[in-house]
């Protein structure tokens, strides 16, 4: 405790003795034999004869240092030199047990232990009846709005209302610096190391000059928390994070905001609190204006847009970009407890990720688990790439279904130019970042940092697991569209289906998959009834939709012609897949067949890949066949599977059974 603050108090223990001195000399009835049942005239003596407890001798308060406590207290909630002394009073009994019994004394009774407001007029004295000084004790005053003073006894008289000093505030007064106890999970303290960026250290200056309430919307991999908590710490002030979710969760959400702003405003410091999409702002209309209202800078973040009606004033808004691969390699390497793998470098491998600074903790927290349980003594690339997968939410699980990656580029048998459009497709996934945001190569017309490909071609020429290959070298999951879950019989629905699986995407580190896209993604048509004006506004909203897309998509037609050519103009890559020839097609019909699969000596790949005109997907729908046949009769796959495979699946074609393409092998 301070000398300052010890001064203030040992004053006060004059005015106490003073007035019961005064009370003893006024007693009419000195002998009443009932005097025992509250504190006694000898009682009370004995107490102010006795030892000082924790004051010093009295000293004259002007001849010693303010306390820096009580006067940030007096400054920060705009308190008079009358509610400092007020709140010293009521402050008296948590530093001095002594003086619970000489305010009963005082009170004339032994059960009110502390003071009244009748009381603490009088100890300032000042008369009763003075507007003035009740004020001082109104619900909208200063002491009692923020939090300093609990006045008791609603129902009793105005004089004979208790006064207490909540717990969180004596402490701090007498040097107790943490957090109070009900924000336990709700609410913490932030701190900010290393020199802050541009954009803090304009928003802390803003601050500097006045600014009072600040939106900061967030973009997919922002880090507007931690923006906000290092402008506030470049203005000067402490800040004090309060959880938006668990906030609307508490039944006491009005008592436990109190307690933060007050809290906040102990430290004189400020508030970050997010993500504000997660109150209902049907229900938390109040809460979030109380919010958004209180005497103490406030930054809130969230996604949405800032919607005037949120709040009586204007806020400062300002946007929280996507943190840039240097940015997140250093926070990893900050959050990462374990040793990285050598040559490998974060950077490069967090580059096709939007992460925000909590998902990059936890991503490295899990990164570094996944090592220790295969017991490697570093985290590879698997362990940082199987860490971040972690983190994606559940929510496009119900929209879509997700495919971890299980192959490679060695796995595919594409042409070279295909090979190097997938290529490219992963290279621009890894630089987004640099040249979509940084170098802002596609500014204006709110275009988003998404990238998007068109996979044509027939069936079974490797689209599909084509994109799983690019999905699987960046490090990504796979969420194939399921078109059930899209499309709606009803207007409109059918639009907000896709809505939402845009912005679940958005938020999650996957390359999303259309596949048969022509079935949503089709040309639009003269309207000749309701049904064209509709199906038009579809292809419409798809349109608009497409180009605010800030992840990975990958759409898939067998015919390319069947896609609307605006479409083709918001396509970053087109990526044509052509038939196998022969050589391909032998090299797919020895893939599919595998190195685990018994082969006879009479199989003929040469042959089969020369004779017949096969697509990937049916020469490995021929090779599991094939396998099932070999698997039943108990031997190696012989030359007779295959051609019996192949037989089965030109029916399944619908193709003519020629003797010259079977050549030899048409006799079986």
């Amino acid at each position: 405790m301070s000398t300052h603050l010890l001064a203030r108090l040992a004053s006060l223990e004059a005015r106490v003795r003073r007035l019961v001195t005064a009370r003893r000399n006024h007693d009419t009835d000195p002998d009443d034999a009932f005097r025992g049942l509250y504190v006694s005239d000898a009682d009370a003596r004995r107490l102010l004869d006795g030892p000082a407890g924790p004051h010093p001798e009295p000293v004259d308060p002007a001849a010693q240092p303010d306390d820096p406590r009580l006067r940030g207290l007096a400054t920060g909630f705009g308190l008079t030199p009358l509610d400092v002394e007020i709140l010293l009073i009521a402050l008296l009994p948590d530093v001095d047990a002594r003086y619970e019994r000489l305010y009963g004394y005082l009170n004339d009774d032994v059960t009110r232990r502390r003071p009244t407001i009748g009381l603490a007029l009088e100890l300032c004295g000042l008369p009763a009846a003075s507007a003035a000084a009740r004020a001082r004790f109104a619900g909208s005053a200063p002491l009692v709005a923020g939090g300093l003073l609990l006045v008791g006894g609603s129902d009793q008289p105005f004089l004979s209302r208790s006064l207490r000093v909540p717990d969180r505030v004596a402490g701090h007064l007498l040097g107790d610096d943490a957090l109070d106890p009900r924000l336990a999970g709700l609410a913490w303290l932030v701190t900010t190391d290393g020199d802050p960026a541009p954009e803090a250290v304009a928003l802390g200056s803003a601050i500097r000059h006045g600014v009072r309430l600040t939106y900061l919307r967030e973009q997919p991999g922002g880090a507007a928390e931690a923006l906000a908590a290092a402008a506030l710490w470049h203005a000067g002030h402490p800040v004090v994070r309060l959880d938006l979710p668990l906030l609307a969760a508490d039944p006491a959400a009005a008592e436990v905001l109190a307690a933060v702003e007050r809290e906040a405003r102990l430290r004189g410091g400020g508030l970050v609190a997010g993500p504000i999409e997660a109150l209902d702002l049907t229900a938390h209309a109040a809460l979030l204006r109380r919010l958004a209202t209180q005497p103490l800078p406030v930054l809130l973040t969230g996604s949405p847009n800032w919607d005037p009606q949120w709040a009586p004033d204007a806020p400062l808004l300002v946007t929280a970009p996507p943190m840039d691969g240097g940015e997140r390699a250093a926070r990893w390497r900050a959050a990462q407890a374990t040793a990285v793998a050598p040559g490998v470098d974060p950077g490069r491998e967090l580059a096709p990720y939007l992460l925000s600074p909590d998902q990059l903790r936890r991503a490295a927290q899990a990164a570094g688990h996944l090592a220790r349980l295969s017991g490697a003594g570093s985290v590879d690339a698997g362990h940082l790439r199987d860490g971040v997968r972690a983190q994606n939410s559940a929510g496009l699980a119900h929209l879509a279904r997700r495919i971890e990656p299980g192959v490679g580029w060695p796995d595919l048998v594409l042409p070279s130019p295909v090979l190097d459009q997938l290529r490219e497709l992963a290279v621009r996934v890894r630089h987004r970042d640099r040249v979509l945001g940084r170098w802002r190569m596609r500014p204006g017309g709110g275009r988003g940092r998404g990238v998007l490909a068109l996979f044509a071609g027939d069936s079974g020429t490797g689209k599909t697991m084509s994109a799983e290959v690019v999905a699987g070298d960046l490090g990504l999951d796979l969420y194939t569209v399921d078109l059930s879950t899209v499309v709606d019989k009803y207007v409109g629905q059918t639009e907000k289906n896709l809505e939402r699986i845009f912005t679940e995407a958005a938020g999650i580190n996957g390359v999303l998959l259309f596949d048969e896209a022509d079935a949503i993604f089709g040309k639009r048509s003269e309207v000749r009834d309701a049904h064209d004006r509709y199906a038009n506004m579809e292809s419409a909203y798809l349109l608009q939709r497409m180009e605010s897309f800030d992840g990975v998509a990958v759409l898939t037609t067998n015919l390319r012609a069947n896609l609307d050519e605006a479409f083709t103009r918001r396509l970053d890559l087109i990526i044509d897949f052509p038939v196998p020839d022969a050589d391909q097609r032998r090299a797919l019909w020895d893939r599919c067949l595998g190195p685990r699969l018994p082969r006879a000596d009479d199989l003929d790949l040469d042959f089969c890949a020369r004779s017949f005109e096969l697509a990937g997907g049916s020469i490995r729908a021929c090779a599991v066949t094939a396998a099932y046949l070999a698997a039943e009769a108990g031997r190696p796959v012989r030359m007779t599977d295959l051609i019996g495979a192949v037989q089965r699946e030109y029916r399944k074609l619908g193709r003519l059974l020629l003797d010259s393409e079977f050549g030899a092998y048409a006799t079986y």
